[in-house]
């Protein structure tokens, strides 16, 4: 049992707060333990247990395809809408109704205010995938989840793969690059690396859906790398030497915060933080494998001196300043090579 002042009972008292004032309605779906994670700043297991707790108190349930919920008899129309549906039959009529059909549009009102939109099915599915990951997220489940038949959505997204770029680019879009850009080539690179780092650790799914060899249509995507090339312009650099290392940059921190989703993941499956996984689950044998200083001098070495700290936030300082350190040798390379000639 949690103690009384611990994370994890401080969010449960919230939570229990808000339902009782009636700000969570039976019904309702209440934090996910991923939002728990990014609206109190702790760690997954943190988040696990605060939700275990309320179920064990009867306050909460989890409904299939939705999430969890507030406990009661009766469900709003809004999240009895987004429960699976029994009804096989009113999934398939829509193939042949057209948009203006009387059927639909109660079908769109049952999901929400507002007319069925791309921005709203967008919006919705951002939302999924940022609570649940993106194995969670289907044409189908944003269909359940505004309340309408899936083909609707097929007349505003063609599919998965447009969904996708368009997730993309709004959540490149809803934080924009700051302006005026910064005249220092080192601080313009690294605000937009801090800022790319930002996004994917407030979208986990993100850096997974990126391509570097392949890339999307996503103009608030590339405006990142347009910035980052100005940032370049006029320090001696090719206009190859630009692009590379803008991209080079950029790959940087997509692959290191390609761990964000697969963290939170682990967490939520194990209910261990990383830290917790090694102590209790490979803890033992870890040690017993680097316990070989003829084999691992260096681990052993590692082992026997002050804790050093390899998170993500501090792999992502150190990569990105030893990119940018060997931007600058290029740089002061050319200005030297221009000087004596």
């Amino acid at each position: 049992m949690a103690e009384s002042g611990s994370p994890s009972e401080r969010i449960a008292a919230e939570l229990r707060r808000r339902i009782a004032a009636g700000e969570l309605a039976p019904g309702a779906r209440v934090p996910s333990t991923r939002r728990i994670t990014q609206e109190w700043g702790v760690a997954m297991a943190t988040a696990t247990k605060v939700l275990n707790r309320l179920r064990e108190e009867g306050l909460v349930r989890a409904v299939p395809g939705v999430g969890t919920v507030v406990a009661g008899k009766a469900a709003p129309e809004e999240v009895r809408a987004r429960e699976p549906r029994r009804e096989p039959a009113r999934e398939a009529r829509p193939v042949a109704e057209p948009a203006t059909a009387p059927a639909a549009a109660r079908r769109v009102r049952a999901g929400g205010e507002g007319e069925l939109t791309r921005e709203r099915i967008v919006a919705t599915a951002v939302r999924v995938a940022d609570e649940e990951g993106l194995a969670a997220l289907s044409m189908r489940r944003v269909a359940t989840d505004l309340g309408v038949a899936t083909m609707s959505l097929y007349r505003h997204v063609p599919g998965k793969d447009e969904l996708l770029r368009l997730m993309t680019d709004v959540a490149f879009g809803e934080q924009p690059l700051p302006e005026p850009p910064a005249e220092d080539w080192r601080e313009g690179l690294e605000t937009v690396a801090r800022l790319q780092w930002r996004i994917y650790r407030r979208h986990p799914w993100l850096a997974s859906t990126m391509s570097f060899t392949r890339p999307v249509l996503a103009p608030d995507a590339a405006v990142h790398t347009e910035r980052s090339m100005a940032a370049l312009a006029g320090r001696g650099l090719s206009g190859e030497e630009m692009a590379q290392a803008a991209v080079a940059l950029a790959a940087f921190v997509c692959g290191l915060a390609v761990h964000f989703e697969r963290e939170a993941q682990a967490e939520q499956d194990s209910g261990l933080s990383a830290e917790e996984w090694m102590d209790r689950v490979e803890g033992e044998e870890h040690a017993r494998l680097m316990a070989d200083p003829e084999r691992f001098p260096m681990f052993d070495a590692m082992n026997r001196g002050p804790e050093i700290d390899l998170g993500l936030e501090a792999l992502f300082e150190f990569g990105m300043a030893r990119m940018l350190d060997g931007v600058g040798l290029m740089i002061e390379r050319r200005g030297q090579g221009a000087a004596n000639s």
